[in-house]
């Protein structure tokens, strides 16, 4: 129990330390990313040439009060007799006070650059919905920085990203928002930020044999 109790005293103390003159956003993380690429790369969209539907809930550091969650949804299709793809994703992630809701719409366009390869250009337009309950934070009295909280701060946002792949190969290069969003308050300073991320993937299939395929990335 003390173990337990001192974590969340260190969770909270680098949340206090990190977020005391702004919250910093941060990009949802996803560790098995080559499943759900469309999520931070709208180029993906429709690249599988089906309709694809994907859903994944990630926990951190498990056991530990205001821990990150992120539960995702997404959606992505081809259109037929088109060169145009489409897709919707939604992301919830929570971690100590914030709780952000995004939601977002992808297009992507592609052209063939051989017989086996394919490049693929795609936009994102995104909407985020911010809360953060500064009471979950143990406070010092009448700190000026904790006493407002952010309640369902709407922010838009865009990005867009490429996608070069064939059957067996992809890269990929993503702004998923191109926008720094800071929000403000008029009785402090700024309270929350979202900063710019850079997401770049590759990786390629190895056939070992007609029924095993390897896929490092």
């Amino acid at each position: 129990m003390k173990i337990k109790k001192l974590s969340n005293q260190i969770l909270y103390t680098w949340l206090f330390l990190t977020g005391s003159i702004a919250v910093a956003q941060q990009d949802s993380q996803f560790t098995q990313y080559m499943y759900n690429p469309v999520n931070f790369n709208p180029a993906y969209a429709g690249s599988r040439e089906v309709l694809s539907i994907f859903g994944m809930h990630r926990t951190q550091w498990v056991g530990l009060d205001g821990a990150p969650v992120t539960n995702t949804v997404s959606m992505h299709t081809p259109i037929t007799n088109s060169d145009l793809g489409i897709g919707v994703s939604f992301v919830n992630d929570r971690i100590g006070p914030s709780d952000e809701n995004t939601i977002s719409a992808d297009i992507s366009y592609t052209v063939p650059t051989s017989d086996y390869f394919k490049l693929a250009f795609g936009l994102k337009a995104t909407a985020n919905l911010l809360n953060v309950d500064y009471t979950k934070l143990t406070q010092q009295p009448g700190d000026p920085e904790l006493q407002y909280n952010i309640d369902n701060r709407f922010s838009p946002n865009i990005g867009a990203g490429v996608f070069w792949y064939s059957e067996t190969t992809y890269v990929g290069l993503s702004v998923p928002n191109f926008l720094e969003t800071r929000h403000f308050d008029g009785e402090i300073n700024s309270v929350a930020r979202e900063k710019m991320h850079y997401h770049f993937i590759g990786g390629h299939v190895f056939e070992l044999n007609p029924d095993l395929k390897f896929k490092p990335s």
